[in-house]
């Protein structure tokens, strides 16, 4: 099996012992991704809908680098630390996705990094 590391400057460093994507073959995998600004390493400003936007953009960075966009993306896993954030969630994807949707979760959980709201992840399959 061949492993290629996915790496961009348009998405936050990775900032453990990860890669911000592994492509083998024509899937990619997508670590998660939360509300950082590339440039400043730094959580974004504002509500979990500004959060939302930041995240949706690092993974369209990381999935630009592999060659891919987020249309590719066949499943996406959203964690929440307030469930009640889902609605924001849902009208904020439709900005970046288009039908047919990708397959999702979405999950509560007590905490993230960094104290954000909200993070992602998700599988890619490249066309041929």
């Amino acid at each position: 099996m061949s492993k290629e590391i996915i790496s961009t400057p348009n998405a936050p460093q990775a900032i453990g012992t990860y890669s911000q994507a592994v492509k083998v073959g024509d899937t990619v995998y997508l670590s998660g991704q939360i509300a950082l600004d590339p440039a400043t390493m730094q959580v974004v400003e504002g509500d979990v809908a500004v959060q939302i936007r930041r995240v949706f953009d690092n993974l369209q960075a990381v999935a630009q680098a592999a060659g891919g966009d987020l249309g590719d993306i066949v499943k996406l896993n959203i964690f929440l630390t307030d469930l009640g954030n889902f609605a924001t969630v849902n009208e904020i994807m439709a900005e970046y996705f288009s039908q047919p949707y990708p397959a999702r979760a979405a999950v509560g959980v007590a905490s993230l990094p960094r104290g954000v709201g909200v993070e992602m992840d998700g599988v890619m399959v490249l066309a041929n």
